[in-house]
C-alpha cells in the first residue's frame, strides 16, 4: 500500500477492517507463514476448526498497517515479524492447544520434485488409463514395470520406487500425480502468537504431548510414593498406608513376641525354630 494513495481495492479495505476488528474480538492472535504452505493443507483445517478459529489470509504490508493502528499490548511486536503472505488465526483457544491440533490434522499431499517421501511409496498393479508414448520411458526410469494392453499402459505388478525418507524426483512426482498417489504428509505449525499481552515464538509453542503425559505420570507416581513413605493420608493412598502400617505392626509383633490372633502362629513357629536350633547346638556341644 503506497503512502500517497487515498483509495484502495475493496478486498484490501475489507481485510484491513477485519484486522482491526478481529484482534479485539478474540483472546489469541496467531500467525502462519504461507511461503511453504499449500491451499490443500488449509482447506481441511478450516473445516475441522470452523467453529473455534477464524482464518484470514493477507499480505504483510496491509496487515502491518492495520495492526500498528491498534492499541493492544504486544500487537506491534506481532506486526514487526510479518513478512510476505501470512495467514492469521483468531481464536479464544490457547495457542499451545491450537498448535497441537494443527499438528494432529496433517494431510497427505501430491509430491513435487525434491519432496521427501513420508511413507514407502507403493504403486499398485492396475490399468493407468494412460496412452502409450513418452510416459512408457518415464515409468521405466522410475523403476515401475509396465505393459501395454487394450491400448493403455498397465502397471504389471506392485512396485515400491521410493522408500520412506527418500527424495522423490520430478519425473516420479509427475507419475504419482497422474496416478493420484499422495505420498507426502504435510502439517502446519504456528509461526508466532499473542495471548492477552504475551507473545510466543514458534519453538515455545511446540509441545511433545506423549513426553508431557509420561512426565506427569512419573511425577504422580513419585508423589504417591512420597506420601506413603511420609504417612501423609489422602483418598488415593489411604489403603496403601494402612496396608503398610499393618505389615509393620505384624512384623513388630512377631519380632517382639507380642502375641495377637494374627501373629501367634508365626511367633510360635519362630520360637519352635529357635528352640530346635538351640537344642541342636547343645547336642553337638562338647565341654572343654
Amino acid at each position: 500500500m503506497h503512502e500517497n494513495r487515498t483509495t484502495y481495492p475493496k478486498r484490501k479495505t475489507q481485510m484491513y477492517q477485519q484486522l482491526q476488528e478481529l484482534p479485539k474480538k478474540y483472546k489469541v492472535v496467531s500467525v502462519i507463514k504461507l511461503n511453504k504452505v499449500r491451499s490443500t493443507q488449509i482447506l481441511p483445517l478450516r473445516k475441522v476448526l470452523k467453529d473455534e478459529v477464524e482464518f484470514v489470509a493477507i499480505k504483510d504490508k496491509v496487515a502491518q498497517k492495520a495492526l500498528n493502528s491498534l492499541d493492544i499490548p504486544g500487537i506491534k511486536e506481532i506486526a514487526d515479524q510479518l513478512e510476505g503472505q501470512c495467514m492469521f488465526l483468531f481464536t479464544n483457544m490457547s495457542p499451545f492447544k491450537l498448535n497441537v491440533l494443527l499438528a494432529k490434522n496433517k494431510v497427505m499431499m501430491a509430491a513435487r520434485g525434491g519432496d521427501i517421501a513420508s511413507i514407502d511409496i507403493v504403486v499398485p498393479a492396475k490399468n493407468t488409463g494412460i496412452a502409450p508414448g513418452p510416459m512408457l520411458t518415464e515409468f521405466k526410469e522410475a523403476g515401475i514395470p509396465t505393459k501395454i494392453d487394450q491400448g493403455t499402459i498397465w502397471i504389471a505388478k506392485d512396485s515400491t520406487p521410493v522408500l520412506k525418507g527418500e527424495a522423490i524426483n520430478e519425473k516420479l512426482a509427475s507419475i504419482l500425480g497422474k496416478l493420484d498417489i499422495k505420498p507426502v504428509e504435510a502439517g502446519i505449525s504456528l509461526f508466532t502468537a499473542l495471548e492477552e499481552g504475551s507473545t510466543y515464538a514458534a519453538d515455545e509453542m511446540v509441545i511433545d504431548v506423549e513426553k508431557i503425559r509420561a512426565e506427569f505420570g512419573q511425577a504422580h507416581q513419585e508423589a504417591v510414593s512420597l506420601s506413603i513413605e511420609a504417612a501423609y493420608i489422602t483418598p488415593e493412598n489411604i489403603s496403601q498406608i494402612l496396608s503398610k502400617a499393618s505389615q509393620y505392626a505384624r512384623s513388630l509383633s512377631v519380632e517382639s513376641g507380642f502375641m495377637t490372633d494374627e501373629t501367634k502362629e508365626q511367633i510360635l513357629q519362630k520360637a519352635d525354630a529357635q528352640a530346635r536350633s538351640v537344642a541342636s547346638k547343645a547336642k553337638d556341644y562338647t565341654p572343654a
